[in-house]
């Protein structure tokens, strides 16, 4: 098995936990992972992005030139990022703050998904991030909503726990999404 991606948006969307969480759940799924976070200087609103790569081999390197998936949460996330999904890999947009006509890459399936609606359907808007991830989990088969559920167990602060739930049922609401269509 093997697997990269990037994640981007603005800082405060939530790219780099959900980036992480992906490479914790796939570790307990017993892949091997690398994860590389990149931001700016600024923590709310800069950029952010990172590469998750999940392989059953060795990793040579976290840094991935065209990867298989991309999940854009902003538009200069998907100008700088869209274009550089393999063909035939997966862009997955979030509809919520892109509009299709923006979306002008050819090759890679595209896959827009109103991600803060269907985190408020979920319980919180703020989870526009975890559906987009639930998403990608069901969407490609890299790991579960179930591992990644375990994942937030095992890496979060005790603090952090009682939003376990929350973010759970955004995951589900997003990995749903792909399931039905809608």
């Amino acid at each position: 098995m093997y697997f990269d991606a990037i994640f981007a948006g603005f800082g405060g969307q939530g790219v780099l936990f959900i980036g992480n969480l992906l490479a914790q759940a796939a570790m307990s799924d017993g892949h091997k992972c690398t994860y590389m976070p990149v931001y700016g200087v600024e923590m709310r609103g800069g950029t952010a992005n990172c590469t998750v790569v999940v392989s059953d081999d060795d990793i040579g390197s976290p840094i991935i030139q065209h990867p298989l998936a991309a999940v854009v949460m902003n538009k200069p996330s998907l100008d700088k990022f869209g274009p550089l999904v393999k063909k035939g890999g997966l862009l997955m947009v979030n509809a919520s703050l892109i509009e299709p006509a923006d979306v002008k890459v050819k090759g890679p399936e595209v896959l827009m998904v109103p991600s803060m609606e269907l985190a408020k359907e979920a319980g919180s808007d703020r989870l526009a991030n975890m559906v987009l991830l639930g998403a990608l989990a069901q969407k490609t088969g890299v790991t579960s909503v179930a591992s990644l559920t375990r994942a937030m167990v095992e890496s979060l602060p005790e603090r952090s726990h009682k939003m376990i739930p929350t973010n759970t049922r955004a995951l589900e609401r997003g990995a749903a999404f792909v399931i039905e269509g809608k």
